[in-house]
């Protein structure tokens, strides 16, 4: 497996990779991910990490190799572009050791994506890229300079690393037409959802509450995750500008976290948390009112958050400041968890929490959707299985291409 992130990474990418490596581990396969220093979302190399170059380690039977890259404190076109270029060389460079006999590689990483197809032509194995975000079109909406023409590199690059893959995964359907777009024929595409890798919340909400110091009678609006461009949080620093009686919490990282401080001016209704521990991430998020979900209104909004699965599994009801039309609000409306509101619109936003915080009973009942959403379609196994057949049909599909060739080559027709 090709994926720039990876454990101890917590949030985003990083964990889906990570169980899913080990899922395949622990079913007997020999394991090898090619990775890189763990620094999502707060774009810093984990300190454990600073100054390796490269390095081997063993995490659940998983064989880690990870090579050191650029990592830009903040994002541009040009910033952006020599985190993968130093990513795709030393990939290159020093490729794990061995014969696979498949290739994952996770996107959007660009960097990931090429290595990924360069190891499986190299070693005439399938390549599965799995798409969880194109990097073309989401530069082409970043908003930072240089995005134009970042999106036409991204773009063929992405083109270059679907072209000859025996199969490509898509966390959501909202991806195919994008996928076909890059030439990718779309009986060789697979829809296979992210799951939800986190465990449901176990300790008492008020409890929890109490010690965040969140007052009762007082409703918090949370947003947690990576705190970027894309998310276009300034809508709650407008929330929080708007109702001084709603505390308004970001918690997480990311390169935009210093700016929407700044943006912010110290009001008092408006906290930064870190990330929260794995052991009580969940727990938190419960003991908030309304969890939040942003996005700016210039984005095309193919992809899926991966917060929306921790969200569902804490059992508290989703605000979402989306386009209404995207994986989000699909995933929003399909799950019943949640409700819609217009992107980069404060006033909206908070119509809608006010609405949920005057009628708790009818919150709670939306919220207990986000559970068993997750029980029918989003569980851990589910989304497991699912891999293991879409790996399953390129192995296949492999073996009978190589059985094709071998009785033409010894003048069998079948």
């Amino acid at each position: 497996m090709v994926s720039t992130n990876y454990a101890p990474e917590v949030t985003g990418i990083g964990p889906y990779a990570t169980q899913l490596a080990e899922h395949f581990a622990a079913a007997g396969a020999r394991t090898e991910v090619l990775t890189g220093m763990p620094h999502y979302p707060a774009w810093r190399v984990d300190e454990r990490y600073k100054g390796v170059w490269r390095s081997q380690e063993s995490r659940e039977g998983v064989r880690v190799h990870r090579r050191r890259h650029y990592v830009p404190s903040r994002q541009t076109a040009l910033r952006r572009g020599g985190f993968e270029a130093t990513v795709l060389l030393h990939g290159i460079l020093a490729p794990p050791p061995g014969r696979p006999d498949a290739v994952i590689s996770q996107m959007p990483s660009l960097a990931g994506g090429v290595i990924g197809a360069r190891l499986a032509r190299r070693h005439r194995v399938p390549h599965i890229p799995v798409v969880q975000d194109l990097m073309g079109a989401a530069a082409a909406q970043s908003g930072i300079r240089g995005g134009g023409r970042a999106a036409v590199v991204a773009a063929k690059a992405e083109r270059h690393a679907l072209r000859d893959a025996a199969l490509v995964g898509v966390i959501h359907e909202s991806f195919v037409e994008g996928v076909t777009a890059l030439g990718v024929d779309p009986k060789r595409i697979r829809v296979v959802p992210n799951w939800t890798h986190v465990q449901g919340p176990s300790a008492d909400r008020a409890a929890t509450r109490a010690r965040l110091g969140w007052r009762e009678g007082i409703p918090v609006v949370l947003h947690s995750g990576n705190m970027g461009l894309k998310q276009g949080l300034d809508v709650l620093v407008g929330l929080a500008r708007l109702a001084p009686d709603i505390r308004v919490v970001l918690m997480g990282d990311g390169n935009q976290r210093d700016g929407l401080r700044e943006l912010a001016g110290g009001l008092p209704n408006l906290d930064f948390l870190p990330p929260a521990d794995a052991d009580e991430f969940t727990d938190v998020l419960a003991a908030a009112d309304v969890l939040a979900v942003t996005q700016r209104a210039s984005v095309l909004d193919m992809s899926v958050p991966s917060k929306l699965t921790s969200y569902f599994v804490s059992g508290r009801p989703v605000v979402a400041s989306v386009a209404d039309e995207g994986g989000t609000a699909d995933e929003v409306r399909r799950s019943g968890a949640g409700v819609l509101v217009a992107p980069e619109d404060p006033a909206a936003l908070l119509a809608a929490v006010r609405e949920l915080a005057a009628d708790p009973a009818a919150a709670d009942t939306l919220g207990a959707q986000g559970p068993r959403y997750v029980a029918d379609h989003l569980s851990r196994e589910a989304g497991l299985a699912r891999f293991d057949a879409l790996l399953a049909e390129a192995l296949d599909d492999a073996r009978a291409g190589a059985t094709r060739a071998g009785d033409t080559q010894g003048g069998v027709r079948r």
